[in-house]
């Protein structure tokens, strides 16, 4: 049966301490989780996701999102409704044309012209535009202790990059962020899904039992690891995109799941 994984996150580096984190959901007997933990000194391929498990992402999105609400003001629907019909704009802009900013303007105006009657104007389109624009203007910030935890988990396992989305924007995220020092393969994939982590984990020669997908989102970091054979380590945060929420699934026999919950270790 699935499990419904909703707490909020804990840092990653509490996974690999070896104290307080484990908090397997391989099976029900609680007594054996301390058999089930990582040891320190077994070498391991950790494919880390990268928006919203590293650095905030979404929260910038959420705050456009808001902005861009009140801008339309809407005199019928409310902004839950607003709010709504924007998610499945969004849905289907993703599958004609990918995820990253530039599919994210698109969704804003093609919702403001399914809600509204008033003519798109080339003012109303920059000030649009403007909302999207916010989201490239941010600085990046880091999650908390994510380099210092990078660097430690650097020395004893191979580290890979593992993200989703526009090339170029994800890459310059991961330039500006400083971590990309830590990482010996970056990979920025269309999308992730169980082929994709299938033909990831052959290319880099990955062995399913000692490599784990380590992110947020339970529909493009867990469930697809998982369906791929790998382990995965789950670390949910308050503003996951709501297109990623998925009731995360139990593990297949003889594969790991674990997830990451507060209070922080540093």
């Amino acid at each position: 049966m699935p499990i419904r994984l909703s707490s909020p996150r804990r840092h990653l580096h509490s996974w690999y301490s070896g104290t307080t984190y484990n908090q397997s959901v391989t099976a029900s007997d609680q007594t054996a989780q301390s058999s089930r933990i990582v040891p320190r000194h077994a070498r391991q391929t950790l494919l880390i996701d990268a928006d919203d498990t590293l650095w905030e992402n979404n929260i910038y999105f959420e705050r456009a999102i808001t902005s861009f609400i009140s801008y339309l003001d809407h005199r019928v629907h409310t902004a839950e409704e607003v709010r709504e019909h924007l998610n499945r704009v969004e849905h289907d802009t993703v599958l004609s044309h990918g995820y990253g900013l530039d599919s994210f303007r698109r969704s804003l105006v093609t919702c403001f012209e399914q809600l509204t009657d008033a003519p798109l104007t080339d003012e109303k389109h920059r000030r649009i535009e403007s909302f999207a624009q916010s989201i490239a203007n941010q600085e990046i910030e880091l999650l908390p202790n994510v380099d210092t935890t990078l660097a430690d988990l650097g020395t004893r396992h191979r580290l890979i990059l593992v993200t989703k989305g526009d090339h170029s924007e994800q890459t310059d995220k991961l330039h500006r962020s400083g971590l990309a020092p830590h990482f010996s393969a970056v990979e920025v994939l269309p999308e992730k899904h169980r082929d994709a982590y299938l033909s990831l984990a052959t290319n880099h020669g990955c062995d399913g039992c000692n490599t784990w997908m380590i992110g947020n989102s339970p529909r493009s970091d867990i469930n697809p690891a998982l369906s791929a054979g790998l382990n995965a380590i789950f670390i949910p945060h308050d503003f996951t995109w709501v297109l990623e929420h998925e009731i995360v699934n139990q593990p297949p026999a003889g594969q790991q799941l674990r997830r990451l919950d507060p209070p922080f270790l540093k």
